[in-house]
């Protein structure tokens, strides 16, 4: 990320950040202690301003930008644990797992791994304590629950992970 300062006699100081597309976001700083944000589409066109903000808001809305209050922690599995042994996890159906195209009870997943499903999500439909005869098809996640050895071997099974 490249950043460009420049003086602002009289007024403040001027920064403009490189975004990926080639664009910029500029900040102007103004002595005052208000801030006017501009997005330009390039360096060489004229900037539209998209809002401004005085000192305090400027410097209350930075520290939420710096994550002086919530970090955020990227994670690709989610898994929550309950009580002492037993998990609740989200598992994606990919289009070659071997389940994709299965009733729950011809997948044998209860017997093969010991960890049971609760729901199927399929798009923005939820199927709640699905029957043996409910269909798992590629794109569903099955929430899944079971001792933490138990949803490790569904997840393999149903991911081949």
């Amino acid at each position: 990320m490249t950043v460009y300062e420049s003086d602002l006699p009289g007024v403040g100081k001027k920064h403009e950040i490189e975004l990926g597309d080639g664009a910029r976001l500029v900040i102007v700083t103004h002595n005052t202690g208000k801030r006017e944000v501009f997005r330009r589409e390039s360096a060489d066109s004229d900037s539209e301003k998209l809002f401004e903000l005085d000192d305090e808001l400027a410097r209350q809305v930075g520290t939420l930008l710096e994550g002086a209050y919530f970090q955020p922690v990227q994670s690709t599995d989610i898994e929550t644990l309950l009580g002492d042994n037993t998990l609740l996890e989200w598992v994606e159906v990919g289009a070659d797992s071997d389940v994709a195209g299965k009733t729950l009870g011809a997948s044998d997943l209860r017997q093969a791994t010991g960890a049971s499903v609760i729901a199927i999500e399929r798009g923005d439909e939820v199927i709640t304590s699905p029957g043996g005869d409910a269909m798992i098809e590629a794109g569903d996640t099955l929430v899944v629950i079971g001792p933490r050895a138990a949803c490790r071997d569904f997840v393999a099974l149903v991911t081949g992970a």
